[in-house]
């Protein structure tokens, strides 16, 4: 059924050979399986990743073989959902696998790089190797920067990760700059990314059969993005609410960033909740120059059609 589907996806090309044909159906079950270990590791199933993970390995390897660059994604899966089930000399057979062939690869891509230095240094802190994972997760944060830029959300994740590995150092001034700076791309990304929807709403609104389209380009979130968006802002959220020393100001950041997250993935109810935390914290502050953006995303949330107290 899978390759009668296929066939008929691809059969505006006649010219193809069954050969081909072949390989276009090997490479949507690699991006499939791939996906789906990925959703899995996302939700927390570890166990239940590491089949799709090993499926999209052995396609990956009969399609491009054994050494090829296009094997690491499948590495690193299989990587992180040994660690997330306690499996740490499996874990780094395959990232040694990995490692290996990124050595091999002359013109290894730097987006390559920073995720396998990233799964490493994931995989030291798991195994109590602190400074190890610092060394791995500041290679993640460089190579990361210098291929989506500083202040990208890509970035932003070596850096989560880097604050936890100083939280568990006691390290809290250290852990909270970079939590803050965490905040700070997230914050900024989501308020683009807000900004840009109302924008193409008010335009589809005014349009009208003599009015010439204007472009708005829309930079949408993957799933794997919004999964991880909410995992760390979450995380960093918790860490604010426990801490001793209370910032009522990041707090009230985070929760603003949660609040449009949740409003851009259209859980209404959320960010409404989110949104009122943050608008209700910055009220007792003295500066209070987000309260006006707040304040604009509730009307937003509460004049969507779709919301419901």
């Amino acid at each position: 059924m899978l390759y009668e589907e296929t066939v008929h996806i691809l059969s505006p090309y006649p010219l193809l050979t069954l050969s081909h044909y072949y390989f276009f159906l090997q490479k949507y079950i690699i991006d499939l399986t791939y996906s789906t270990a990925q959703k899995f590791l996302l939700d927390g199933k570890h166990e239940k990743a590491m089949p799709a993970a090993l499926h999209a390995l052995r396609f990956s390897t009969e399609v491009y073989g054994s050494s090829s660059v296009q094997l690491v994604p499948a590495y690193l899966l299989l990587a992180e959902a040994c660690v997330g089930v306690g499996h740490h000399l499996q874990a780094s057979k395959y990232l040694s696998q990995a490692q290996w062939i990124v050595l091999r690869t002359p013109d290894c891509s730097a987006a390559v790089q920073h995720r396998l230095h990233r799964s490493l240094g994931l995989l030291c802190a798991a195994e109590g190797n602190l400074e190890q994972a610092l060394y791995h997760l500041a290679n993640d944060i460089y190579l990361a920067s210098s291929t989506f830029g500083l202040k990208s959300i890509e970035t932003s994740v070596g850096c989560f990760h880097m604050a936890n590995v100083f939280f568990r150092q006691n390290k809290m001034d250290v852990a909270g700059s970079l939590y803050a700076e965490v905040t700070d791309i997230w914050h900024a990304f989501l308020m683009k990314s807000v900004q840009t929807q109302e924008q193409i709403h008010k335009s589809r609104a005014e349009k009208s059969p003599f009015t010439e389209d204007k472009e708005i380009s829309e930079d949408n979130m993957t799933e794997a993005q919004q999964a991880e968006a909410i995992q760390v802002l979450n995380a960093v959220l918790d860490t604010r609410e426990q801490a001793l020393k209370q910032q009522p100001g990041e707090t009230a950041k985070v929760l603003h960033a949660l609040a449009m997250l949740y409003y851009l993935i259209m859980d209404l109810s959320k960010a409404y909740e989110m949104g009122t935390k943050a608008f209700d914290l910055l009220k007792q502050l003295p500066q209070q120059e987000s309260l006006e953006a707040i304040g604009h995303l509730l009307k937003l949330i509460t004049s969507n059609p779709f919301y419901t107290k």
